[in-house]
């Protein structure tokens, strides 16, 4: 995924790329507009699944694998591309 977002190519789902308006407050708290989210693919899933990459202006990379209950910061270089 994010080899997708570094190049810009065309990502799978038409929700890739919006705006994460970090409602439940668990990011650091910036203007909205500020992060984008985008789809990790779910093995087995019929849908989009749970798990997906938020990544802020700067570059900073959180993962959720709960639908945004929860947010682990990632060095986007240890993530899979």
């Amino acid at each position: 995924m994010l080899t997708a977002v570094d190049s810009q190519e065309p990502l799978p789902y038409a929700e890739d790329g919006q705006t994460f308006q970090n409602r439940e407050g668990l990011l650091p708290t910036h203007p909205i507009g500020y992060y984008r989210e985008y789809t990790v693919e779910t093995p087995g899933s019929p849908d989009r699944g749970a798990r997906r990459l938020v990544i802020g202006e700067a570059g900073e990379t959180y993962y959720t694998a709960d639908h945004y209950a929860s947010f682990t910061r990632i060095d986007p270089g240890d993530f899979p591309r």
